[in-house]
């Protein structure tokens, strides 16, 4: 199909006597032509089972207080507008705002065609600097937000035994009402043999936060055993230090100069607003092309 497309295109250009109008067509022809062939090379890199699948994207301030919690805000912004962009679906399972702004933590339900494959691009820490709207001296600081990214796994792919479940009740602490306060309806699920957590506390509904910290709480424990089998295959323990704590992935820098930079493939660009509206599709394809290279070529 596309093939036959690049093939029309071709043909119509080189066709005498083109006027302004059809070659206006042609630009914007090939322009969608382009965009088309990247999403397939993309899809193309994307052969693990887990990157077809819906995913959940978690986002949670480092240590700063209000400067990291307001960078956590921003960054679920830029991650809600690549969703959109995407003509994804999302549902905000669990997110809890911070008193003087942005958020303490945010679990979102991506839903979309490689979901996984593209987000996964995204785990690891996020590092700001810029001058603080927080600081009355206008003094630079730099803040930290770490961004996780798993799979939704189904509960006949995670086997988890009502025993090995702790679940607690209370009350939570968000916007949404005086019931939301009063009620001890926030849900708190920990599976004791790995001590995964999850939490929701989004919905009046304690029944509703139980099955959305549920989701989450699939997600995490298959990673959590996901990385436990990958620990023991050497080809796949180079790549850990891209998302343990403190290595971060990518660096913001609104000041003394503008520039972002993934530090795993050295793409970077001057463009700050744009990837803030979620225009991070260039971080993500080169990660995945670094990723299909070293599958194909281990050290």
């Amino acid at each position: 199909m596309l093939a036959k497309e690049a093939r029309d295109y071709q043909e119509l250009i080189a066709l005498p006597d083109l006027d302004q109008s059809a070659v206006r067509e042609i630009e914007e022809g090939t322009a969608v032509l382009e965009k088309k062939l990247r999403s397939f090379e993309l899809e193309y890199m994307l052969q693990s089972p887990e990157d077809k699948k819906d995913c959940i994207l978690t986002i949670h301030p480092g240590a700063g207080g209000v400067e990291s919690c307001d960078w956590s805000g921003m960054l679920m912004r830029m991650y809600m507008k690549w969703i959109e962009n995407r003509g994804f679906g999302y549902r905000i399972l669990d997110m809890e705002p911070a008193e003087e702004g942005g958020i303490k933590d945010a679990a979102i339900e991506v839903a979309g065609k490689y979901a996984y494959g593209y987000l996964k691009a995204e785990t690891g820490v996020h590092r700001l600097v810029r001058l603080s709207p927080f600081d009355a001296n206008n003094r630079r600081h730099t803040s930290f937000a770490s961004v996780f990214v798993y799979p939704e796994m189904e509960e006949i792919e995670v086997k988890i035994k009502p025993d090995d479940l702790k679940i607690e009740t209370f009350r939570a602490s968000g916007h949404g009402g005086q019931n939301v306060n009063k009620v001890a309806s926030a849900v708190r699920l920990i599976h004791i043999p790995s001590g995964v957590m999850a939490q929701c506390q989004n919905e009046r509904s304690q029944s509703i936060n139980k099955a959305y910290a549920m989701k989450i709480l699939y997600a995490r424990i298959y990673q959590y055993y996901k990385e436990k089998e990958d620990e023991k295959n050497k080809a796949l323990e180079d790549t850990k230090t891209d998302i343990a704590w403190g290595h971060q992935i990518r660096s913001y820098v609104f000041h003394p100069y503008k520039l972002v930079k993934d530090h795993r493939t050295g793409v970077e660009t001057g463009n700050i607003d744009k990837v803030m509206d979620g225009n991070i599709d260039d971080f993500i394809e080169a990660y995945l092309l670094l990723e299909t290279s070293r599958k194909k070529n281990p050290k």
